[in-house]
């Protein structure tokens, strides 16, 4: 497997002197993508109703949850990124650890997967499971990662997405209700001037 992961990552990685243009969009997507994901969530809890408010919760869990195996699968198997074996091209600063799976990946695509398992929210699941292949691009192209690091995030997104959706519903709802209470109470006087949704 690793002369193909050598051989995609020569194919994608950015070239000594990249394009400014599509640097730019690497670094877009690459690198500040992830950081609009919790701002989104932030905004459409704010606005939304328990709706789409479960579904958040359900997402943040299977976010966790893959963050969690990444770091389990860190600790038995460490795989340098191509910066540590001197190859290809790199743009940006990353600390020399493992790098499968990919932890930006695990994330975007962590998130995508648990709203495209539900109704309300499969549309934005849809449009943040496309972004993510920009961002799995944008990784490479930075060279810091390879391409099977994103396939193993593919991986580690779908167990995990999978594995919050079968929590017993008691659950979900118990802890949709505990959230709601405490959302109620934090930001009652913005409620009360129609700032947030209820």
């Amino acid at each position: 497997m690793e002369p193909l992961n050598f051989a995609l990552f020569s194919l994608l990685n950015g070239p000594a002197a990249p394009s400014p243009f599509v640097l730019s969009a690497a670094l877009l997507f690459g690198e500040w993508l992830i950081w609009l994901l919790p701002a989104a969530a932030v905004i459409a809890w704010l606005r939304s109703g328990e709706a789409t408010r479960g579904p958040l919760l359900a997402a943040t869990a299977a976010v966790l949850t893959g963050l969690c195996l990444n770091q389990l699968i860190g600790l038995g198997w460490q795989h340098p990124r191509p910066f540590m074996l001197h190859l290809g091209h790199t743009f940006i600063s990353h600390v020399a650890d493992s790098s499968f799976p990919s932890d930006h990946l695990t994330v975007i695509w962590c998130a995508a997967c648990s709203l495209l398992l539900q109704r309300p929210t499969r549309v934005a699941g849809t449009v943040i499971a496309v972004l993510g292949i920009a961002a799995a691009w944008g990784r490479i192209y930075l060279g810091v990662h390879f391409p099977l690091d994103m396939l193993g995030a593919a991986l580690v997104a779908i167990c995990s997405a999978a594995v919050v959706s079968q929590l017993p519903t008691r659950i979900t709802l118990a802890t949709l209700h505990c959230t709601t209470r405490l959302h109620r109470a934090v930001f009652a006087p913005f409620i009360a001037r129609g700032w947030v949704h209820d």
